[in-house]
């Protein structure tokens, strides 16, 4: 019984090392999860996470998640043909036509190629059929375009557990049906709002903007943003747009302290071989301030305000009203 017990710990034990492992290569790259529901939105999600990941640097994960069970009862499927469906990625299981047309787009984009090596993966649910079922695909310089189908009793949880099992630096996803407000945001948040409240890493929500043009970096003269806004430009640079930047601050706040800020922030990003296409100081509502100049852009980015999940939750922040408002994709940098 010991001798059992003691096999078991160490099998145990060396799963954790490798997962250790696994996750500490993986903060080694720049990793994007994008979440692809079959509208447009969300392939326009997968179109930005082309633009941003063609380094070989940065991996791309596309993600669908289905609720437990979802389908199998009905659907009268047997269950080791259904799976052996899902590992070849045939069409007939929800979500895997999402999945694979998000595939097509980046092959087209040119992001993998047909010589890269094929690693499929499954993990049982407990109550589903199917469980988390997963393709990888990986370049010889170790590059990776993940397809995955995950199981979870619902959309934002799913997305959540996922991060804990990346870690990822960019979550992106499409717009909220709906942005509930304070308190209703509090009891009962949609499932974007859900990931931009509770999601570590930074978040993106799109919406298309045909006539935009360009990142819209926007800064509270912070130092917290300073260093958020530069990262984002970097992002901006591998997407082939254009940077702008906006200090946006309430009226009690100095335009010449503003003016500073805006350009040690453009002089740092010169060194890095970002111009600045142009910069504006405006004075007022930071909310109504950004949305406005927002228009023109594709893109605002915006710095996360460092408040607390459950402050978020409650109160808000410039940065979370941003991205319930605004009309085109938000980038909430954390």
């Amino acid at each position: 019984m010991i001798t059992l017990k003691t096999s078991a710990f160490r099998r145990a034990r060396e799963q954790e090392l490798k997962l250790a492992e696994l996750r500490a290569r993986r903060r080694q790259r720049f990793r994007i999860l994008v979440c692809v529901n079959g509208t447009d939105p969300s392939y326009e999600a997968v179109k930005i996470a082309s633009e941003i990941g063609k380094d070989e640097s940065c991996d791309i994960i596309l993600l669908y998640v289905r609720k437990i069970d979802q389908g199998l009862n009905s659907g009268g499927l047997q269950i080791r043909v259904a799976r052996q469906n899902m590992l070849e990625w045939g069409l007939e299981l929800p979500g895997i036509q999402y999945l694979n047309r998000g595939l097509e787009m980046l092959m087209e984009d040119n992001i993998l190629g047909d010589d890269w090596d094929e690693m499929i993966d499954h993990t049982d649910v407990l109550g589903d059929p199917l469980g988390d079922n997963k393709v990888e695909y990986r370049s010889i310089s170790g590059k990776s375009v993940v397809l995955k189908l995950k199981t979870a009793p619902d959309v934002s949880s799913g997305i959540l557990d996922q991060y804990e099992l990346g870690p990822y630096n960019l979550i992106i996803m499409g717009p909220p049906k709906r942005w509930r407000g304070e308190l209703r945001s509090f009891i009962k948040p949609s499932s974007v709002q859900k990931i931009a409240m509770l999601a570590p890493c930074s978040v993106m929500t799109v919406r298309g903007n045909p006539n935009g043009k360009g990142y819209l970096l926007c800064t509270d003269g912070s130092d917290r943003s300073h260093e958020a806004l530069k990262q984002a430009a970097v992002l901006a640079h591998f997407s082939a747009e254009p940077v702008s930047i906006l200090a946006a601050a309430p009226v009690d706040t100095s335009a010449e302290y503003l003016e500073r800020k805006v350009a040690r922030l453009a002089s740092e990003l010169a060194e890095k071989g970002i111009t600045t296409q142009d910069a504006e100081v405006i004075i007022g509502d930071p909310v109504s301030t950004v949305l406005d100049s927002g228009r023109s852009h594709s893109v605002i980015v915006v710095a996360d305000s460092g408040k607390s999940k459950l402050t978020r939750f409650i109160a808000g922040s410039v940065a979370f009203d941003i991205m319930g408002q605004s009309e085109v994709s938000v980038l909430n940098v954390r």
